[in-house]
């Protein structure tokens, strides 16, 4: 791809990209605002001020940490439908990061943009139709979904999703695995608090100390 050509598709890219993010937005908040009109109600804004300033400041700042995180790791195109799709820590991350690796290319060149923007495409498309043969089958599949022999697997889809990737990723640098393992133990052992809903919140951080981290062994020669 020549320079033209790539200037070309980016610019295309970051278009797109904001076109449907503030698209995502207006949808986000049509919902709250269709119901002030249909039923015609107001909120307390008092009420609704003092909720958002204890929780917004949490995501206001765990928003800019995944920006800061991602957008390195699933290029332009990657991150823009990742952010407007959601789940990225749980599958869109792993899917890119899987394809990636198996076409060996990285996430900063052009074939890894390319590639990262494909694999999450393709990952939402899978989602949105199993989300639709689910509502489709999830009366008829229920008994067999809440049977106690299954229970046990669908407990153990995560782990075996991040602990397929892990094996492959800390294989690579063991050394440089060894600290953020430590610290996550460490904290989700210590803060009972944590749990599977703080993912989103607990890999960048685990990110940015692996950064500073492997900083600190290279200058030291250790990796």
């Amino acid at each position: 791809m020549d320079n033209k050509k790539e200037m070309t598709y980016m610019n295309s890219v970051h278009r797109y990209g904001k076109i449907w993010g503030f698209a995502i937005l207006g949808i986000l908040f049509l919902f709250p605002i269709t119901l002030s009109l249909v039923f015609s109600v107001i909120p307390d804004w008092s009420a609704l001020a003092k909720g958002a300033l204890a929780v917004a400041p949490m995501y206001w700042a765990v928003g800019i940490i995944e920006v800061i995180t991602y957008v390195p790791m699933l290029g332009a195109g990657g991150a823009y439908l990742s952010f407007v799709t959601g789940n990225i820590s749980n599958l869109k991350l792993p899917c890119a990061i899987d394809a990636m690796e198996k076409a060996n290319v990285k996430s900063n060149s052009e074939e890894g943009e390319i590639i990262s923007t494909i694999s999450i495409a393709i990952s939402s498309i899978v989602t949105t139709v199993i989300i639709l043969v689910g509502v489709i089958l999830i009366v008829p599949l229920t008994p067999l979904l809440e049977s106690p022999t299954l229970q046990p697997a669908f407990a153990q889809m995560l782990p075996a999703l991040f602990g397929g990737l892990g094996v492959v990723f800390i294989s690579k640098n063991v050394k440089l695995a060894i600290a953020p393992i430590i610290l996550m133990l460490a904290l989700f052992i210590s803060i009972p608090a944590l749990n599977s809903g703080t993912v989103g919140i607990m890999v960048p951080v685990g990110v940015v100390f692996t950064i500073i981290v492997a900083r600190i062994m290279y200058k030291k020669g250790i990796i």
